[in-house]
């Protein structure tokens, strides 16, 4: 496996740390031998062609599912041996945006920002509220607050997402497409979004993701899969990866149209 780190940013010991994990369905492996470290403070891409496992390592990783063998190991607690209460206390420290948003249709933008809370604190109605207009106020959506999602923008939807993420103060929040479908001005948006929620709160981002403009905006490395081989093949910033990477398929990946 090919590491082009040329700033690994370490600061401090891993808040993730995979290794040699394994994931299958059934019989069908998806991906093998895969180990890699993400540290504090980083904006982690996990990227790769169709097929090649990147949704369904980032399912592991927030316990949808077990892996056949390996560690997983989150802020210091392993996932994939957590009992109901460990894992409890792993998820209090994780943030999870899908790639549809997954907002509940029924719910305005504020109720659905309030769920986690709902779920994982005692506080009182009223603080539950606050918290939530809060995070509305961080994505600059606190006035669609009232409103159903039916009723606000796609990349609006995806803010909204984005701030109930984050509605426990998340060590890390992990992102599964957070751009599909979105115009290039709303994406970029989003990702000045990510990017200074990083800079300013020290969040950890880890973000599947097959959109060049966003991995060369924002990403401080990007992990690459190859479903041709089931396993990891690269490791690097996303320069190095594109200009230095010794593999042909790797640098044919980063050097697609719209990576300037």
């Amino acid at each position: 496996m090919e590491d082009l780190t040329q700033d690994n940013g370490k600061r401090g010991d891993p808040i993730i740390r995979v290794r040699d994990f394994h994931a299958a369905y059934g019989d069908k492996t998806i991906m093998k031998d895969v180990s890699f470290d993400v540290f504090p403070g980083e904006v982690f891409f996990v990227a790769g062609g169709s097929g090649c496992g990147k949704s369904t390592l980032l399912k592991h990783l927030i316990g949808l599912y077990a892996p056949v063998s390996g560690l997983m190991w989150i802020d210091g607690d392993d996932m994939a041996t957590a009992d109901d209460r460990a894992k409890d206390r792993i998820l209090r420290k994780i943030g999870v945006a899908y790639q549809g948003g997954a907002l509940f249709g029924s719910m305005t933008c504020l109720e659905n920002v309030r769920l986690p809370l709902e779920e994982f604190t005692a506080l009182p109605g009223n603080a539950m509220d606050a918290v939530s207009l809060a995070k509305l106020k961080m994505v600059d959506l606190e006035h669609a607050a009232h409103l159903l999602p039916s009723e606000i923008s796609g990349g609006m939807q995806k803010r909204v997402a984005l701030a109930r993420a984050m509605a426990l103060d998340p060590k890390i929040l992990f992102l599964d497409e957070p751009s599909a479908g979105l115009d290039p001005i709303t994406s970029a948006d989003l990702d000045t979004l990510i990017k200074s929620f990083s800079n300013l709160f020290g969040t950890t981002f880890m973000i599947v993701s097959h959109e060049l403009p966003s991995i060369f905006s924002i990403a401080n490395r990007v992990l690459v899969l190859d479903a041709a081989v089931q396993t990891m093949v690269a490791i690097g910033d996303p320069a190095s990866l594109r200009d230095r990477s010794t593999n042909p398929w790797v640098r044919e990946f980063f050097s697609r149209k719209g990576t300037e």
